[in-house]
């Protein structure tokens, strides 16, 4: 049964597998302890590790990824935080790091639970850069070689096509994050997504079925996100991974709202939402995997 939080507003209608985790989340304590980035593009509200752990058990969730966010840009302090105080049983986490993060660093984060780094390869303009996306891929490649991590990437999913041979190449685990950047009113024919398809049937690349309202027109029921989520489920279950994406941050640019304003989190039933992989993968083995085995695998529980 759900306990009481604010945002698993809906029970849980099916039977948590022991062992289930949550692959993305963000933890933002107490700013005047770990600092936000100036450079940030949007302020995000507290949402410490113990509101974390209150939101997982009301979901009945066992284990955790704790994402850094871009608020903090590459520093890592505040999730590597959180990692000590959830405890190596329950919590990994995920990375940014920069062109200067040395070999010591990442040997030091390694030790403190993070399993992967977050790569941004969108361009942010109109036109995707696909030079300027194989130059950091290249230079994170680099970075991590011979640390058994993976690479959470962030990127369109038109650019899926562009770089597809060069994934499908990769010696190191990569995840695509939030339906790899599909959109779902495009539907599966959509540019790129046959080629994240192929790259997950064949083992070459890991998905997060993450932040449907990242990818929706039809909240809340996300309707239109259910033949992503199916092609992706049929394609190959065991390259799946599931995540919340709590506590819901809302990047979007208001009128007169300042980088440094706080922006409330977006307005989000979670029971609702893990409710729909009972849709997704009606199979309890299906659920089995992507909510348990993968991530075991992946994050190294």
């Amino acid at each position: 049964m759900v306990t009481e939080n604010p945002t698993t507003k809906t029970p849980v209608e099916f039977a948590m597998p022991a062992g289930a985790t949550d692959c993305h989340v963000h933890v933002v304590p107490d700013p005047a302890l770990f600092p936000f980035s100036p450079d940030r593009g949007y302020t995000m509200p507290v949402a410490t590790a113990t509101d974390l752990l209150a939101f997982q058990n009301a979901l009945q969730l066992d284990r955790v990824v704790v994402v850094t966010p871009s608020i903090y840009g590459t520093d890592n302090a505040a999730t590597i935080h959180a990692l000590a105080q959830i405890g190596a049983k329950r919590a990994r986490g995920v990375a940014v790091i920069g062109p200067n993060t040395d070999r010591s660093q990442l040997q030091a984060m390694h030790e403190s639970g993070i399993r992967g780094i977050r790569l941004n390869l969108s361009t942010g303009a109109s036109s995707f850069d696909p030079d300027l996306a194989i130059n950091k891929f290249a230079a994170a490649l680099k970075q991590i070689e011979g640390l058994p991590w993976h690479i959470e990437m962030y990127v369109p999913v038109k650019a899926i096509a562009v770089l597809a041979d060069l994934f499908a190449s990769s010696q190191v685990p990569l995840l695509f994050d939030h339906f790899g950047g599909s959109q779902a009113s495009e539907g599966v024919d959509q540019p790129g997504f046959r080629n994240l398809l192929d790259l997950v049937e064949k083992g070459r690349a890991y998905v997060t079925l993450s932040g449907e309202y990242r990818v929706s027109q039809d909240a809340p029921e996300y309707g239109d996100v259910a033949p992503l989520a199916k092609a992706l489920i049929a394609a190959n279950p065991r390259q799946l991974v599931w995540g919340s994406d709590w506590p819901h941050p809302n990047d979007a640019r208001v009128p007169g709202r300042k980088a440094t304003d706080v922006s409330p989190p977006l307005d989000v039933d979670d029971g609702r939402l893990l409710n729909l992989l009972k849709d997704w993968a009606p199979s309890a083995a299906a659920r089995q995997m992507i909510l348990v085995d993968n991530a075991a695998r992946l994050y190294d529980f």
